[in-house]
């Protein structure tokens, strides 16, 4: 079974209307069962993977708590890395390695006989591994106290509204959530969860969705090395918006569904199209996993104490684990390398430390524009189906190739890239993610009306799946 928004939104009031007449330990049971219940509707086989998983963390946290050495407890640390990473390999990554160790050896001569083996993507895995994760290495530097109720923490690790696509929430911030009493919501922030689900919705259905025919089209010509180079520019800059639209309307309707129950996530999008340089871009996109990066990855490597070329070889490898992440393929591998060359030379430059709380003027117009084209030539590596393909796509545009235009479809992304940018720069000029609710009524009733309206008028198509559901 697919998952996509509208299930999501169907599935909500069921567990929400029951959800507030429990108590908490009842209410964390909901959860649970809830979650479960959520994933395994995808493929309830791989709930015992889920399961696995946060049994195993689970008891390494306590006996971490209890070991009575140092040595002990990197020992427990060791183990967790080992299950959690393992697993995570072997499900994302066995079928990508033997299938590019195959073809290194058919290119020096040889033929060995591999292993056919079709090894199933579980969804989500990337982000309830990172997120468990999270929770062993901060216990074992001692900032965590681990829990000692097998409830809470696997409700922390299944928690519905991230488990497939995020925010990858630490346990330092998620867990105590979980283990909180709850009280029951405001009528304010009722609200805000309703406007942020509304929003991502939107974002989701009318701009990420309507968007996908042109991105596919688009690139199907341009990996074939055909197409005309407008097409294909205003292709890479649709699948920009299709990504943001995509992911940041997930985070969205995460964020707003959790604070109906009374818990709060991360925020994991500040904005990130706004942003003058990559580095603030890194800040602003994809929060919860460039801050883990950094925090369980980049500064454990050496970070930026141990000179210039070793902060380099650092935020390269960092990216370059980053994009292996998103996937097992070479074209995430370019992606990530492209991400970690954009930073070294923003290091180089000196723009490694920008002024991200700085509002946004019209003399940030170029630098905004520049980052934001980089930002695209990284994405058609991301989105084509090869490294070739990704070339193909990129020199057809810088060769001025010829061809046709379907006035139509430019016309569409740049009604797209005007509701984003009209989105962004109202949450970054108040400072809020739910700034229509600071609106007048009649406008606030226009805005729900025009949401609901495109919403319903572009979800009568077949279902477009979570771009970072295969993640």
């Amino acid at each position: 079974m697919t998952f996509n928004s509208l299930q999501y939104a169907a599935f909500l009031p069921c567990v929400f209307l029951l959800y507030w007449a429990l108590g908490h330990r009842q209410q964390n049971i909901l959860l649970l069962g809830g979650s479960y219940l959520f994933y395994g509707t995808w493929d309830w086989r791989f709930l015992g993977l889920l399961l696995f998983s946060s049994v195993v963390d689970f008891v390494i946290g306590r006996q971490m708590g209890r070991a009575g050495t140092d040595r002990h407890r990197r020992s427990l640390l060791l183990t967790s890395l080992v299950v959690n990473l393992g697993v995570l390999g072997f499900f994302k990554y066995f079928n990508f390695f033997v299938d590019s160790a195959t073809e290194l050896l058919g290119a020096v001569g040889l033929a060995p006989a591999t292993p056919v083996v079709e090894v199933l993507l579980p969804v989500g895995i990337s982000f309830y591994t990172f997120q468990s994760l999270s929770y062993t290495i901060d216990v074992y530097r001692r900032r965590l106290e681990p829990t000692e109720s097998l409830l809470d923490f696997c409700a922390f690790v299944a928690f519905f509204p991230q488990l497939v696509a995020g925010p990858i929430e630490r346990a330092t911030h998620l867990l105590p959530e979980i283990q909180r009493t709850r009280r029951r919501p405001r009528w304010y922030q009722v609200r805000s969860g309703c406007v942020l689900i509304l929003l991502g919705l939107f974002k989701k259905v009318v701009i990420a969705d309507a968007l996908a025919p042109v991105v596919n089209e688009a690139f199907a010509q341009g990996e074939a090395g055909s197409g005309h180079w407008l097409a294909l520019l205003v292709g890479a800059y649709a699948f920009a918006l299709q990504i943001y639209g995509d992911f940041s309307g997930y985070s969205d309707i995460a964020r707003g569904s959790s604070r109906l129950f009374g818990i709060e996530l991360m925020r994991n999008f500040e904005q990130p199209y706004l942003s003058r340089s990559i580095t603030e871009f890194w800040r602003r996109w994809h929060i919860s996993l460039s801050s883990w990066l950094r925090d369980y990855l980049y500064v454990p490597l050496g970070g930026n104490r141990r000179g210039p070329r070793r902060t380099s070889i650092n935020l390269a490898l960092t990216m370059l684990l980053g994009g292996l992440w998103h996937g097992a393929a070479w074209t995430f591998v370019a992606w990530g390398a492209l991400h970690g060359l954009y930073l070294m030379v923003d290091r180089w430059t000196g723009r490694e430390r920008p002024d991200v709380d700085r509002p946004v003027g019209a003399g940030d117009l170029a630098s905004i524009l520049w980052t934001f084209h980089l930002v695209c030539l990284a994405w058609v590596f991301f989105r084509a189906g090869s490294i070739g393909g990704a070339f193909s796509y990129v020199l057809r545009i810088l060769t001025f190739g010829s061809g046709s235009v379907v006035l139509g479809s430019v016309l569409l992304v740049g009604l797209a890239a005007l509701a984003v940018i009209a989105v962004d720069l109202g949450q970054r000029t108040s400072g809020h993610h739910d700034v229509v609710l600071r609106w007048p009524e009649l406008r606030r009733g226009l805005v729900y009306g025009v949401a609901v309206a495109g919403i319903v008028l572009f979800s009568g198509g077949s279902p477009v799946p979570f771009i970072y559901f295969q993640f």
